[in-house]
């Protein structure tokens, strides 16, 4: 016997008539803290945004799942796309979903982190990536957190002008 909801519906029927459009639909994305220790030294590997928006802002690897494709495999496939890192493991972070995080819509990310030995992996920006670049990473008195590479020297905090979209709280998260 088949069961019935509480319109008489079995699941069949109640699906046939189902309409999807009732609802809104966020995109769905994966980003990528990839996180390289050497000795007291923790480095993380950012990309420059190559494209729209924030182009020219650094950013965790990733994008954009694609349909029926779980979040494990768009981070693995957004890594390899964009810095060509394969073959690690990756890590939960969290999801991020404020309203407004992204000027595209609606979009939902779930955060990864992959601990990497640096020696055994080679970053080369691809995809809409225009750079990737190690960054070292300094905790401050008090909390703060910088990324410095070369002559660039980035603060850790919302909205902080040189990171893309919510990267600086997905950045905190992933190196707690």
């Amino acid at each position: 016997m088949e069961l019935r909801d509480k319109n008489g519906l079995t699941e069949k029927e109640f699906l046939d008539q189902y309409d999807a459009s009732m609802w809104p639909h966020p995109s769905v994305t994966a980003d990528i803290a990839v996180v390289a220790h050497d000795g007291e030294k923790c480095e993380l590997l950012l990309i420059k945004r190559g494209g729209h928006p924030f182009l020219g802002r650094w950013a965790l690897p990733g994008g954009f799942a694609e349909e029926n494709e779980p979040l494990y495999g768009t981070a693995a496939r957004e890594l390899m796309e964009e810095t060509g890192i394969t073959g690690v493991s990756l890590v939960p972070v969290g999801v991020f979903s404020e309203p407004g995080r992204d000027p595209r819509g609606w979009l939902i990310t779930e955060a990864f982190r992959a601990d990497v030995e640096k020696s055994a992996v080679t970053a080369e920006a691809g995809d809409d990536a225009a750079e990737a670049r190690w960054f070292e990473v300094i905790r401050g008195s008090g909390g703060g957190l910088e990324l410095r590479s070369g002559d660039i020297e980035i603060s850790v905090v919302p909205d902080g002008g040189m990171l893309a979209a919510d990267h600086a709280q997905i950045i905190r998260a992933a190196l707690k």
